[in-house]
């Protein structure tokens, strides 16, 4: 069924000639796991009678890409919901990571499934990995699942910034160009996310926290309440 998802547009420099600027009454029409078409939500609708319609608060753009997921996947433990009143809900890494003692590989396993699950609900698409595949049989098997496209590490920063990695992919000080995974082209992977801000500027102050939903591979993976 084809579904248009409806906000303003921000595509990043590196889009289709011609799409690389805001659209304030913007869409995205998806087809399965495709993009179909991009941009102004009247000519779209006009298009496409008897799609779908989402309508989104704040900004669509392209899904984001995550540069360090091994580390928050294998440096840092993510606790189980039931674990909350002990643990809190962030991710546990260090010193509390130490403190947990050694967790058997099942404890491993699930704190990676929410590792994963958690990044969807920072708009996260994309994750990097050298040679574009992870070794560790837990976290591949996990991102597999998950439908996350795998990517190489070119490009990526040399180091850390800050003490620890961070699940929201404006961490490392990028803006939206440098974030996220590609533009969003007809014919490509519906790879989107959509922020509760007002513009571009707003996004980068506030970070991907603001994600409101994100859609992997043309499936809605995560919405907020």
């Amino acid at each position: 069924m084809l579904t248009i998802h409806a906000a303003p547009l921000v595509l990043p420099a590196g889009a289709a000639p011609g799409t690389d600027a805001p659209v304030v009454d913007g869409a995205v029409v998806v087809d399965g796991d495709r993009v179909t078409a991009v941009g102004s939500y009247d000519e779209i609708a006009e298009d496409t009678p008897g799609a779908r319609v989402r309508r989104w608060p704040g900004v669509l753009t392209p899904g984001l890409r995550q540069w360090h997921p091994l580390w928050l996947l294998r440096h840092c433990y993510h606790p189980d919901p039931r674990e909350a009143d002990e643990l809190g809900e962030q991710p546990l890494w260090g010193e509390r990571l130490t403190a947990l003692g050694d967790l058997t590989e099942t404890r491993w396993s699930g704190s990676v499934r929410r590792g994963v699950q958690r990044m969807l609900r920072y708009g996260t698409t994309a994750v990097a990995s050298p040679g574009a595949r992870f070794r560790d049989p837990t976290v591949a098997t996990a991102v597999a699942r998950s439908g996350l496209t795998v990517v190489g590490t070119a490009g990526a920063p040399g180091m850390l910034l800050g003490e620890r990695p961070d699940l929201d992919p404006f961490a490392e000080g990028y803006d939206l160009p440098g974030t996220v995974h590609g533009p969003l082209t007809v014919g490509g992977r519906a790879d989107l996310a959509v922020f509760d801000v007002p513009d571009e500027a707003a996004l980068r102050e506030r970070g991907a926290a603001t994600c409101v939903a994100t859609v992997l591979a043309g499936r809605l993976v995560y919405r907020a309440r």
